[in-house]
């Protein structure tokens, strides 16, 4: 497996509920990493060395600044490269984000992305004066924005001009996308979506941890519990083509999950993720232990 990296998902809480956000974040959200869990998370990796990198993301990893820091702190002192994602609520003008930064970097901090886009109430302009981009460089730190492209018409369909569809830009419709977006946007016949188009199921040099152990090859899919087994078993055990899910997944993407389970399902669909997700949401009940958690499905 040519896994090298984990990302954690500090928390499922963000101050923002943003339409696009397939980990459904939300003020209501519930889920927090401990200290004692990450040093748990941490030794565990330490044990794997093919591990070199943790990136903390959320959720909104700043809600719980001083976990954040203590977290990229450790993860230093043990040689691990570390980086943050973030939707920069906090950097409201250079100087308070300079303060924000400084313990970061103190810390060990390698890279912090910022999200900056209509979804996060940024203007798609801003990512070239980002106050905590400009910030995070200016002390030093590799710093950038991310964003995704909202569709077309993205809440204004009347605004998109005369004769132009909607198109579903940069986003990938699972998690709340799914519910949020969809309306209105060309689709194509389910049978389509034969592969999975963004993750290598069968061999990710990535994989997310959430608080509640859950190991997901992609979100609300998941190879493992970290909390029931040690993580250097489950990544020892994973066979892409015996997990009931990602085995479908492999062998002839979404459309295979209802062709493998008799799935009820709509005519089209906007995208694989947006197949997948809908196909993933009937399945829970089959496959509670690897379609979870709730909060992945908007369920919690």
């Amino acid at each position: 497996m040519k896994l090298n990296s984990l990302h954690i998902l500090l928390t499922y809480q963000c101050n923002y509920e943003c339409d696009h956000c397939f980990v459904w974040g939300s003020p209501k959200q519930s889920g927090i990493f401990t200290l004692s869990q990450l040093e748990d998370v941490f030794q565990q990796a330490m044990a794997t060395p093919q591990i070199r990198e943790f990136y903390f993301e959320g959720g909104e990893t700043f809600i719980y600044y001083p976990i954040l820091v203590q977290a990229v702190k450790r993860a230093n002192e043990l040689g691990f490269a570390t980086g943050i994602v973030t939707n920069g609520y906090w950097a409201t003008s250079i100087e308070d984000a300079r303060a924000w930064i400084r313990p970061l970097i103190k810390a060990g901090l390698n890279r912090l992305e910022i999200s900056c886009d209509p979804f996060h109430g940024s203007p798609a302009e801003l990512a070239e004066i980002h106050p905590g981009v400009i910030a995070a460089k200016r002390l030093g730190l590799r710093a950038c924005t991310i964003a995704i492209d909202p569709p077309i018409g993205y809440r204004d369909p009347a605004a998109a001009k005369p004769g132009t569809s909607l198109t579903g830009g940069g986003v990938m419709f699972r998690g709340r996308a799914a519910d949020k977006l969809t309306d209105g946007l060309p689709r194509q016949p389910w049978e389509s979506f034969t592969a999975c188009p963004y993750e290598d199921l069968g061999n990710p040099s990535r994989i997310h941890l959430d608080p509640f152990g859950y190991l997901h090859l992609c979100q609300g899919v998941v190879m493992g519990n970290l909390w029931e087994r040690p993580l250097s078993q489950i990544l020892a055990d994973y066979n892409a083509k015996t997990h009931p899910v990602v085995g479908a997944l492999i062998a002839g993407g979404p459309a295979q999950l209802i062709h493998q389970f008799g799935v009820d399902h709509k005519p089209d669909y906007v995208d694989a993720c947006h197949l997948c997700y809908r196909a993933r949401e009937a399945l829970r009940p089959e496959f509670p232990h690897i379609l979870a958690p709730d909060q992945m499905y908007g369920v919690a």
